[in-house]
């Protein structure tokens, strides 16, 4: 296996360029460290890139799952997860069942036998309950037979990676108990254990792993088949299994925890309306709980596990209306923050985590991933995230406690992300199997210069020097507020000088663009990307400059209609149906709107947030995926897939609430305890927004918003008294 395997997939978030679950039409269901890939019938076969299964903790614990009846496939009618992500319901029917009863040829018609399947995760578990129903006239006999299969691959051996030894199946058994037991060692000596429990035991088995029922249903009797799964790593006491409609109680207990963490908002377009409801629930359904709080998980299927740049950024997207999960991001990063010099995960002292992951690939150190550092942008958005955390709250008690995680931060910055002290931070990995390129576009051919050429480590991104400079602004503002005045004053006076460099050093003239970065030589790659957008979020651009670049990122080699394009269309490297040349990513639209909207760009940030409120209208259940072509729009047709984006990602749904933050111009300010909407643009698919159950420190807020002809109302319900809302008009 050479490092260049690895890098290449690494750069593509490991997915080979032909690797497309969507192409099987599946389903998916997650739930913390598990998720599962099904196909529509809710089995798990593998076909073509063979990608379905149940994996936990990055291993593949259940790799075949077939239910049939007679030997043959039910009859598809329709499959759903449903709306709270939590439950797989299919319905499926008999095909023509023939069979020979007392020497006479006898069939089944197709369409007599109802089967209904429910499945769901929970607490390291897989429960399914089947029921089979006679809805004909006459008594039926026929079998139905339950197959698992484990191979225990690790997530990146089934993504593309190619080893020369794995460890070994050493058991696979029935018991008494109703159980099918299969365990498997691994070359990291840890033994893997999938444990499927019957709820009654089977009338026959077939090579040990396939159980067999014999029923027998007379008109409208009906029979129910549940089983769970546990997955274990390592050797540790097996849970109770629990029945399924307790399991599902609990599951449905998890679910309403998480109500209260989100404002409630309706408005007077319905479709707009569902947009953001389906965003919460897939919110909801990625946010894992660790032991500080919950963390939101990057995305399904492939990053079903903590990742610093999307947490952080999913977290201020949402800030305003959850600023819990800020919180618990912040507390889960700080304490994962790099201690020591480590050229094999890319981790130095203050660096913040870009990954963690699980399974036997990174326990062998095959991989670096288990806890993975190799991003140039988690450490200084990680200090943007308690600024504005602490803006939001006015918890000074936690920053207190983020202080000394805060400090190693801005340390890191200094002493390691200028690692030539040139005043602007660069990156080059250490990991001969790390990241290539380590901003957010992290693909191997991302940072190219105009004639397509990639550029040469260590890259100065231009993204990332306004990343710093916002963190810079924002530890002043904490320093300020910790009486470190003295520390403070440093803090602003260094950001000032960047802002200053950056401006002359990144701004081409002619091009009325910051350049995307400045090569290990200090050249400039003159490319117009996304990447530019950025520095109008970090307020690094200049006011006359930020005017012009707002102009040209909305021209048409940059707007394809549904968003902002990766890379504009004339450049050399532009590809519509590239990861990062030329696609349309959601977050990067928000962000980028977010900027619009803090130099004053409001109607530019409504162009783009009807751009992307349009996209979901064409979008299956109106969830933006990680991503899509960047293809331009075309009338009466959605925006293009891009084939293997996960949905639903983190700051991919996160990205309506940034989006309406941005149009209304709000401002939550706990320091000064006040709502403030500056010249609010209310979209003109929208007449009226209701924002309820709004966290005001121990307290909640709500109220609506109205839309006039030239200008915007507000009607408060419910504050705190010692707060005020009002509008800047």
């Amino acid at each position: 296996m050479s490092p260049d395997t690895i890098i290449l997939l690494e750069n593509k978030f490991y997915i080979s360029a032909n690797s497309s679950y969507a192409d099987d039409r599946t389903k998916i269901l997650n739930q913390t460290d598990t998720f599962g890939i099904f196909d529509r019938w809710g089995d798990i076969k593998q076909l073509g890139e063979e990608v379905q299964g149940i994996y936990h903790q990055g291993t593949r614990f259940i790799s075949d799952l077939e239910f049939k009846v007679n030997n043959m496939r039910p009859l598809l009618l329709s499959s759903a997860v449903k709306e709270e992500n939590e439950l797989l319901s299919v319905d499926l029917t008999n095909p023509v069942i023939l069979f020979v009863e007392k020497d006479n040829k006898l069939s089944i018609p197709k369409g007599e036998i109802y089967i209904g399947r429910s499945k769901f995760l929970r607490d390291g578990f897989c429960y399914e309950t089947i029921t089979l129903t006679n809805y004909g006239a006459d008594k039926y006999e026929f079998q139905a037979s339950l197959k698992f299969q484990a191979d225990f691959k690790d997530i990146f051996e089934v993504r593309g990676i190619r080893r020369e030894k794995r460890g070994e199946i050493f058991e696979l058994k029935h018991t008494a108990n109703n159980e099918i037991i299969i365990r498997y060692k691994g070359l990291d000596k840890i033994v893997r254990t999938t444990i499927i429990t019957l709820n009654a035991k089977p009338h026959d088995w077939e090579n040990q792993t396939t159980a067999i029922f014999h029923i027998k249903l007379k008109p409208h009797q009906s029979f129910i088949i549940q089983y769970a799964i546990k997955f274990i790593v390592g050797e540790k006491d097996y849970h109770h299994v629990m029945s399924f409609d307790k399991a599902q109680n609990q599951l449905m207990g998890d679910i309403d925890r998480y109500r209260n963490l989100f404002a409630y908002i309706t408005t007077s377009n319905e479709q707009f309306t569902h947009w953001i409801n389906r965003s919460l629930m897939d919110l909801k359904s990625l946010l894992a709980q660790t032991k500080f709080g919950v963390y939101p998980y990057a995305g399904v299927p492939w990053y079903n596990t903590a990742f610093g740049r999307d947490g952080i950024i999913t977290a201020l997207e949402t800030l305003w209306i959850a600023p819990d999960i800020a919180r618990d991001t912040l507390l889960f990063l700080a304490h994962n923050q790099a201690k020591v010099e480590n050229a094999y995960q890319d981790a130095e002292p203050g660096k913040i985590l870009h990954e963690t992951r699980g399974g036997e690939l990174v326990e062998c150190n095959e991989i670096p991933f288990k806890q993975y550092y190799g991003s140039v942008d988690s450490t200084p958005l990680f200090i943007v995230l308690c600024g504005a955390y602490y803006k939001r709250t006015a918890d000074l008690e936690f920053i207190s406690e983020m202080w000394p995680y805060i400090e190693k931060a801005l340390m890191w910055i200094d002493k390691y992300g200028d690692s030539d002290d040139d005043g602007f931070a660069e990156y080059s990995h250490k990991s001969v199997n790390g990241l290539f390129n380590q901003g957010w576009k992290d693909s191997h051919d991302s940072i190219s210069h105009e004639d397509g050429e990639l550029a040469n480590p260590p890259i100065a991104l231009c993204e990332v020097q306004g990343y710093i400079y916002d963190a810079k602004i924002k530890a002043a503002e904490l320093a300020y507020a910790l009486d470190k005045d003295k520390l403070g004053e440093k803090l602003h006076n260094e950001a000032t000088a960047l802002k200053k460099a950056f401006n002359e050093r990144f701004w081409d003239e002619e091009m009325g663009w910051f350049v995307l970065a400045l090569d290990g030589e200090k050249k400039p790659c003159k490319v117009k990307s996304s990447n530019a957008g950025h520095a109008l979020f970090s307020g690094i651009a200049d006011k006359d400059k930020a005017e012009r670049l707002a102009a040209n990122l909305l021209a048409d080699k940059m707007f394809s209609g549904w968003g902002i394009r990766t890379l504009a269309a004339d450049e050399k490297r532009y590809n519509p149906m590239s990861y990062h040349n030329g696609s349309v990513w959601p977050h990067d639209v928000a962000i980028i709107a977010s900027g619009f909207s803090k130099y004053g760009f409001q109607q530019e940030t409504m162009k783009l947030t009807g751009a992307l409120f349009d996209a979901s209208i064409f979008i299956d259940l109106q969830r933006l995926p990680e991503l899509f072509c960047g293809f331009a729009r075309r009338k009466g047709e959605g925006p293009t897939a891009y084939p293997v984006a996960c949905s639903p990602q983190a700051w991919a749904v996160g990205a309506v609430f940034m989006l309406l933050e941005a149009c209304l111009h709000m401002e939550i300010n706990a320091l000064e305890k006040k709502i403030v909407f500056k010249r609010p643009i209310v979209p003109e698919f929208l007449h009226n927004i209701i924002i309820e159950n709004i966290k005001l420190g121990n307290k909640r807020a709500s109220f609506e918003l109205h839309k006039y002809k030239h200008d915007a109302g507000i009607t408060v319900k419910e504050k705190p008294s010692d707060w005020e809302i009002y509008i800047i008009k």
